[in-house]
This record gives structure tokens, sequence and C-alpha cells, in this order.
């Protein structure tokens, strides 16, 4: 278990990282390395009106959500660490939607993160269905 602990947790400070450059971005007014052409454009994404979540810039909350779930799987708590993750996919997969249908441009940054969430995402299921079944074959309340 606590090889999947720390991957996890290693996999969370990647994309806290990710978060941190794409809030760069937000906050910065030159040509960005990410812009790679008019449908790859991390600029775009970060500044316009979907970018922030009432006073804070949605990069915020990633590093946020990021830091928790880090904190939550070297806490040993896979409970609240699937809550928090599904939480969090569900909040990217509002993201993805927003790119694809609303911006109809991405952003390098975000597709990352969404590749991060997705594996934080199956790596949390599997370690809450073995400590789920762990508990239930001894006896434990889960």
């Amino acid at each position: 278990m606590k090889t999947v602990q720390y991957l996890i947790a290693l996999l969370a400070l990647a994309g806290a990282v990710v978060s941190y450059l794409a809030l760069r971005v937000h906050y910065s007014t030159g040509v960005e390395p990410c812009s790679i052409n008019e449908h790859w454009d991390c600029g775009i994404v970060n500044h316009s009106s979907f970018a922030m979540l009432g006073p804070l810039p949605v990069a915020v909350v990633g590093i946020a959500g990021y830091l928790a779930i880090a904190g939550l799987a070297l806490w040993r708590k896979p409970y609240l660490l699937l809550l928090t993750v599904l939480v969090g996919l569900g909040f990217a997969l509002r993201l993805t939607f927003i790119e694809e249908y609303a911006l109809m441009v991405w952003c390098l940054y975000c597709v990352i993160s969404q590749c991060l969430i997705g594996l934080i995402t199956l790596l949390s299921l599997g370690w809450f269905t073995l400590e789920y079944n762990r508990l239930r074959r001894s006896g434990g309340a889960a």
C-alpha cells in the first residue's frame, strides 16, 4: 500500500507544479511557451473568463486541490482521498468540456493536469477497493 500512497502523493505534487505553471500563464502578459497554434494556446485559456472561480484563478484551486490530495494520501485516508479525487476529476472534466466546446482551444498544462487526475483517480479507486475488501474480510467497519 505504501507504494500506491507515495505514487498518488508524487502525482499530486506534479499536478500542483502543473497548476502553478498555469497560474504563471494567468498572470503573464507575454507570449507563452505553450502557445503552439490556434488550437493549443494556454494564454487564451488562462486569460478567459472561465479561468476564474469567483475571485480565485482556477489554477489556485488546482494547486490547493492537488496539495489536499497529496496530504490525504500521505495521511493514509483512502476514503477521504477518493472523495476528494472524484470532486477534482469532476472539476477537471468540466474545465475540459469548456476548453472543447466553449473556447475551442486547449491548454497543454490543463491536458497534463487532466491526465494526472485521471491516473490519481484510478490509483485511489484501487486503493479504496483494496482497503474496503481488507476491512470486510477482517470484520471491521468500513
